[in-house]
């Protein structure tokens, strides 16, 4: 099971600053391990929409590979590169993991273009 949401932090003038979307795997059944929590915090070169006008869930390089993290396909293709990084959903402990590195291989995994084993 996934979940998805958006946040950021208050700037010191109350605006808010560093949006970041947060995709959160929980193993099923519940209780057979900890959730794996992919963070994707905006910095340059990178986009992380709040929603309008943009898509919500889309997250990318401005020049290069992106996702919508409300698709399945998307998720599942960055759960089998999670797996094959070495992330262990038996594990109990919750795990944070910046989701960036993991976006490319993603990518290409969804897009049938490589397995996730390939860094």
């Amino acid at each position: 099971m996934w979940t998805m949401r958006h946040s950021h932090r208050k700037g010191q003038d109350g605006r808010s600053v560093d949006c970041r979307q947060l995709l959160t795997l929980s193993p099923q059944p519940a209780g057979t391990g900890g959730p794996l929590r992919i963070v994707f915090a905006d910095g340059p070169g990178r986009y992380v929409p709040g929603g309008a006008p943009f898509g919500s869930g889309n997250v990318g390089f401005t020049q290069g590979a992106d996702l919508n993290l409300h698709e399945p396909g998307a998720v599942r293709a960055l759960l089998d590169v999670a797996l094959a990084r070495g992330w262990q959903p038996e594990d109990r402990r919750a795990v944070e993991v910046d989701g960036w590195p993991l976006l490319e291989a993603a990518a290409a995994v969804q897009a049938g273009d490589t397995s996730p084993e390939v860094p």
